[in-house]
């Protein structure tokens, strides 16, 4: 009897012994719980970095694909002589392309990208409208009601346009031509520091002609007239042969 009663009060954990294994243990939890924080927040900060420039890169791939699928037309009733619809300004461009979506046909339709507020941020937003002829002399922009507002780039990106004809002179503006620019350049902005970015890009306008210069008789398309009488000279050439390459 006596030994038992010897083994057993020798076996197990003595008071002191548990309080400082679950002081240590508190303590392994603590270092445990700090770092798990620290590396949560700059995990939760890059994770939101990285959604950011892709956000960004798909909303620019977006654009650049929308400006270069503008098309040559004309917005103006029964002016046939009338340039194309193409508004283009350092914050904003306006132009028609072929209506893209799940109901949509094979109809025109007009895009307008442009800079406005999301609060106190600025964001480029990107809208479109049907294509309708508007009276002589109105400005696109004022007859049309644009919809379907969807934000396409958020800050701290800023982004704006400038356009280039066959000169390959870069304008910030491009306003009542007869034909499309042949390249627009889309920078990229830091919108704190105003910094231009490396991810800046530029992108080529298919279009140079309307459809109609490929017919036989073409003598209203911008540039084939002047070619005959021998001005204009190399901005024509050029139009003439995307006209002769298209209509092989």
């Amino acid at each position: 009897m006596r030994r038992g009663s010897r083994s057993s009060r020798s076996a197990g954990f003595t008071i002191v012994e548990a309080l400082v294994a679950t002081l240590m243990m508190a303590f392994i939890l603590a270092a445990l719980a700090t770092v798990t924080a620290q590396w949560l927040a700059n995990w939760d900060r890059g994770f939101i970095r990285a959604q950011r420039v892709e956000l960004f890169a798909a909303g620019l791939e977006r654009v650049t694909a929308a400006l270069a699928a503008a098309e040559l037309v004309s917005i103006g009733a029964g002016a046939g002589n009338d340039g194309p619809l193409f508004e283009g300004a350092e914050l904003s461009v306006t132009f028609v392309r072929t209506a893209l979506g799940p109901n949509a046909s094979n109809a025109l339709e007009v895009v307008r990208i442009a800079e406005t507020k999301d609060g106190h941020r600025p964001v480029m937003v990107r809208m479109s409208a049907p294509f309708v002829p508007v009276a002589a002399g109105a400005r696109a922009s004022d007859q049309l009601n644009f919809s379907n507002a969807v934000v396409v780039i958020r800050a701290p990106y800023r982004v704006s346009f400038s356009y280039a004809g066959t000169d390959h002179i870069w304008r910030d503006t491009w306003h009542g031509a007869k034909q499309l620019p042949r390249a627009v350049r889309v920078s990229v902005r830091d919108a704190a520091t105003s910094r231009t970015l490396a991810m800046s890009t530029s992108t080529l306008i298919h279009a140079e002609v309307p459809a109609r210069c490929t017919w036989p008789t073409a003598a209203e398309c911008p540039g084939v007239a002047s070619s005959s009488s021998g001005q204009d000279g190399a901005g024509t050439k050029q139009n003439v042969g995307a006209t002769s390459g298209q209509a092989r």
